[in-house]
């Protein structure tokens, strides 16, 4: 059988899988992180995670895919990474082909839920698109005329890094002062119940929750119950999210923006404001020519898949290469 694996490095787990053809998952774990203190051991433990699913009298092993923040698609390599202990450049592709023996690509986990969507979610039928990953940050995949933009540093769709404020806005851990992310993901909504809470004297049950206990999940849970600090956090992240969507789609003049992550399932706490502040923000012309959308890959698997997805693209664009299509 031919597969491929899948690779979804995150700030606290990376979540790995061996994946058919049709999107089908027949293996998967995960290990931390952050638990070694140097990149190549985490690359060894990984890779002798990945193995033990690996049967070499039944798989033939394709390629593998990994979506991993401030990846560089273009070089391999993951590059100064906020959300990773390991500082640097880190020759990642290297790293997995030495391990494997087989091509590796690697993009950041937007682009690559972007190409699973294009592949087996909702957007097979779809040319230009905009997938964005509401997770620990913000990212944003965007395809247009069906192919990723990856830009000349293999860093476009860095949405969560545009700015909501520069005078007085939140720091972001890239160094800059008023990012997106810092608003609008599971971290910053977070900061903005804290900010709610200070600014208001209504009753919430979460003003007995500490930061650290915190989570999105929480929020969303409360917000159903109409908690008034709940409710207006998702208002607030979705006012934000809306506006900044609007101005990223003159650039690439989607068909449909997808959304993907933990704070996207939400549902409508999240989806309605974002909906409302875009079409009030659009050009005239734009508006009502946009569709948001939940992502077609909500499921614990479908980091795995969206990356995998990355080796099946490969080879398509290898195929159009030497066939001419």
């Amino acid at each position: 059988m031919k597969i491929s694996i899948g690779i979804d490095i995150g700030g606290t787990s990376t979540k790995y899988g061996i994946v058919s053809p049709e999107g089908k998952v027949l293996f998967q774990g995960s290990i931390p992180t952050q638990s070694e203190a140097k990149f190549e051991d985490f690359i060894k433990i990984l890779a002798s995670e990945i193995k033990k699913g690996l049967d070499p009298k039944e798989h033939k092993l394709l390629g593998i895919g990994v979506g991993a923040p401030n990846a560089n698609y273009h070089k391999g390599t993951i590059e100064h990474a906020t959300n990773l202990r390991w500082k640097g450049i880190l020759p990642l592709a290297n790293s997995l082909e030495d391990e494997f023996q087989v091509p590796v690509v690697i993009t950041n986990d937007a682009n690559a839920a972007a190409v699973g969507e294009m592949i087996f979610g909702g957007a097979k039928n779809i040319k230009d698109f905009i997938v964005i990953t509401l997770g620990t940050g913000l990212g944003a995949g965007i395809v247009s005329n069906g192919k990723i933009v990856n830009g000349a540093h293999g860093l476009a769709g860095e949405l969560g890094h545009t700015t909501v404020n520069y005078v007085n806005g939140r720091f972001c851990g890239c160094g800059k002062r008023g990012c997106l992310e810092t608003y609008v993901s599971a971290t910053g909504i977070k900061r903005t119940v804290y900010k709610l809470l200070a600014d208001h004297t209504e009753d919430s049950e979460l003003r007995s929750v500490s930061f650290d206990e915190l989570s999105a999940e929480m929020i969303t849970k409360y917000a159903l119950k109409d908690d008034f600090i709940a409710k207006k956090a998702f208002e607030y992240t979705g006012r934000i999210l809306g506006t900044k969507l609007a101005d990223t789609v003159v650039h690439s003049d989607p068909e449909a923006i997808f959304i993907f992550g933990g704070l996207s399932l939400a549902g409508d706490l999240i989806f309605n404001p974002t909906k409302f502040h875009m079409e009030k923000h659009l050009m005239p012309v734009l508006r009502g020519k946009i569709n948001i959308i939940s992502s077609q890959l909500q499921n614990q698997s479908a980091p795995i898949i969206g990356a995998s997805s990355l080796v099946i693209d490969m080879i398509n664009e290898k195929e159009s290469e030497i066939f001419g299509n």
